[in-house]
C-alpha cells in the first residue's frame, strides 16, 4: 500500500508541459464563458416560466382562501426577486469582453464568482425559506381536498425534494460553480499575461 501511494504522490508531482497558443486558450476560455452565459439565461428562463405557471396557476386555479393566495404571492414574489438577481449577475459577465480590456475581465469575472457564491449560500436560504412558506399556505387548501395517504405524499416529495436540493445538490452545485469559475479566472490571467510578454 505504501508503494501506490508513493506512486501516487510522484504522478501527482509529475507535470507536463503543454504548450497551447496564446488564440487556442482565448477560443477555449470564451466558450467556456460563452457556456456560463447561455446557462445563466437559460436559469433565468426557466425562473420566469415558473413564476408564469404560479400565475397561471392563481389565476385558473378556484382559489378558495386566503392561505392559498398568500402562498401563491410568496412564491411569485421570490421566484421574481431571485431572478433579479439571477439577471444582475448575468449582466457582470455578459458586460465586457477579454479582447476589449482583459483586467477589467478578470475582474468581472472575481465579482461573479463572488455573487455566485453569495446567491448560493445567503440568498439561496431566503429563497429556500419563502418556497416553503409560500408551499405550507398553498397546501393548506389544496391539502384539505385529498386523502390522508395523498397528504402525505405530496408533503413528502415536496419537502423531501426541497432538503434534496438544499443539500445534496447545492453543495455539489457550489463546488462545480467555484472551481469552473477559479479555472477560468486562471486561464483568463495566463492569457493576458502571455498577451503582456509578446508586447
Amino acid at each position: 500500500m505504501q508503494e501506490f501511494d508513493h506512486i501516487e504522490a510522484l504522478w501527482a508531482k509529475h507535470t507536463v508541459d503543454v504548450k497551447i497558443s496564446a488564440d487556442d486558450m482565448l477560443k477555449q476560455a470564451k466558450k467556456e464563458v460563452n457556456g456560463m452565459r447561455t446557462k445563466s439565461l437559460l436559469n433565468i428562463g426557466v425562473m420566469i416560466l415558473s413564476a408564469v405557471a404560479m400565475v397561471m396557476l392563481w389565476l385558473f386555479y378556484d382559489v378558495q382562501t386566503w392561505t392559498t393566495h398568500a402562498g401563491i404571492s410568496i412564491i411569485i414574489i421570490a421566484i421574481a426577486v431571485y431572478t433579479i438577481i439571477l439577471y444582475n449577475n448575468y449582466r457582470i459577465i455578459s458586460n465586457s469582453d477579454i479582447t476589449v480590456n482583459p483586467t477589467e475581465f478578470i475582474s468581472s469575472l472575481r465579482l461573479y464568482q463572488i455573487k455566485r457564491l453569495a446567491l448560493y449560500n445567503k440568498l439561496y436560504w431566503f429563497y429556500a425559506i419563502a418556497l416553503s412558506l409560500g408551499t405550507i399556505f398553498y397546501f393548506v387548501e389544496i391539502l384539505d381536498h385529498m386523502s390522508l395517504w395523498a397528504q402525505a405524499a405530496a408533503l413528502t416529495v415536496s419537502f423531501g425534494w426541497m432538503i434534496f436540493c438544499s443539500t445534496l445538490v447545492r453543495k455539489a452545485v457550489i463546488k462545480r460553480d467555484k472551481e469552473r469559475i477559479a479555472l477560468l479566472i486562471e486561464k483568463f490571467e495566463r492569457i493576458s499575461g502571455q498577451f503582456h510578454e509578446h508586447e
